[in-house]
């Protein structure tokens, strides 16, 4: 049903780069030419068909898709709604953040870039981009903050193991907001020989556009796979929303079908104060963040605040543009969950179906009782199972206070 669209909602972003008020560059000049380079080469491939089937044969052979859509049958008895998983768990290195690797990686290849950064927070995006250049045989530098480190050292040394050179940033949290501009910094000196393969949907234009284009492949197989499955669309999506790139890879296919609801989950921490959680649409205002105007936590002098979360994948200051415009436009909602409900819906997962899932998608199953909520009993649901938990089991076992 297209028939209530927001028209607002079509054709984004613009040619500017922006979602309404959101998005946009604010970047030195010196990396203007870079993004124009790279806005033009990235519109130039969506219609290469040699270069789309390039990349479609790597998601395929070589990252698994198309991941599975599984029936969480015990879920669905407990809320009595029918739950539908997306397994993105199950795709090489284990979480969604390698379809935007490959695609970005193959994109510089195309532009003649040598040398390959990017930013991580819980580790799967570093590990999915050095995985990519392991692969396609280029250098790789990782930025992550030693906190981060210190959460996800087995992400750390895989990385390592790929042939990454990882760099510990100890400045200012230490933690993802801070990689990223050493990321920023790096990239500004070495910019004529170099790409930064963001990691979600944000940064400058034509990083939320280009980064979600990716990502969709999570939500167009979901619409094949659910029709096929239950012969209509779902009631509801539900995913976890850091900077916004699975929940924006799953929600935009849908976006056009106005039946079906969105349901984000932005990281409660352990407060409501400034500092204890990054739930930027519960205490956030608009500015200007690392390249993008969107959401931001931030004082009453527009001075970044530190953010809080069990997940160092959602520990993040401000949301992919995009989503702050489906919000705007009511056409997606955003809720919050504590650590403390993310902690619950990790061991949910893992008893009910056998899934250990990472501590960021742990916040979309601790917030399956808003999607209940919101939907009615029998509804569909899909929650996206954006990585699996291998990684955070021992952070969980120290959060929890257990020896292992």
């Amino acid at each position: 049903m297209t028939e209530s669209l927001d028209p607002r909602l079509r054709q984004l972003p613009n040619n500017a780069g922006r979602f309404g008020p959101y998005g946009g560059r604010y970047v030195p000049e010196t990396l203007i030419p870079a993004l124009d380079e790279l806005t033009a080469a990235y519109k130039e491939a969506k219609k290469d068909k040699a270069f789309q089937a390039r990349l479609v044969d790597l998601l395929n052979n070589y990252v698994g898709r198309p991941s599975p859509l599984s029936f969480a049958s015990r879920l669905s008895e407990q809320f009595d709604r029918r739950i539908w998983l997306k397994r993105e768990d199950l795709n090489h290195t284990g979480a969604h953040k390698i379809n935007n690797s490959i695609g970005q990686v193959l994109l510089a290849q195309r532009i003649g870039k040598k040398r390959i950064i990017a930013e991580t927070g819980a580790g799967q995006h570093g590990v999915a981009t050095a995985t990519a250049c392991a692969l396609l045989g280029v250098e790789c530098r990782i930025y992550m903050g030693t906190e981060d480190m210190r959460r996800q050292l087995p992400n750390v040394y895989r990385m390592r193991l790929l042939g990454a050179e990882v760099v510990g940033v100890s400045a200012g949290t230490s933690t993802l907001k801070d990689a990223i501009n050493e990321a920023l910094r790096d990239w500004v000196t070495n910019v004529e020989e170099t790409h930064y393969v963001i990691g979600s949907a944000l940064g400058p234009h034509p990083f939320p556009m280009m980064v979600r284009d990716f990502q969709c492949v999570i939500g167009k197989e979901a619409r094949k796979q659910i029709l096929k499955e239950e012969n209509k669309l779902p009631d509801l999506l539900l995913a976890c929303v850091g900077g916004g790139s699975n929940s924006i890879g799953l929600f935009h296919p849908f976006i056009k079908d106005t039946s079906v609801k969105m349901l984000g989950v932005e990281a409660g921490g352990n407060g409501t104060v400034l500092g204890e959680h990054a739930a930027r649409f519960d205490g956030g205002t608009f500015g200007v963040f690392q390249g993008t105007a969107s959401y931001v936590l931030q004082n009453e002098d527009g001075q970044v605040t530190g953010t809080h979360s069990v997940s160092a994948g959602l520990d993040y200051a401000s949301i992919g543009p995009e989503h702050a415009w489906l919000r705007d436009c009511d056409r997606a909602e955003y809720v919050r969950c504590s650590d403390e409900e993310a902690l619950a819906g990790f061991h949910l997962l893992a008893e009910k179906e056998g899934i250990i899932p990472a501590l960021e998608s742990a916040h979309a199953i601790g917030a399956l009782q808003h999607a209940v909520d919101r939907t009615e009993k029998d509804g569909i649901i899909i929650v996206n199972v954006s990585g699996r938990g291998d990684k955070d089991v021992a952070e969980v076992a120290r959060c929890e206070g257990v020896e292992i």
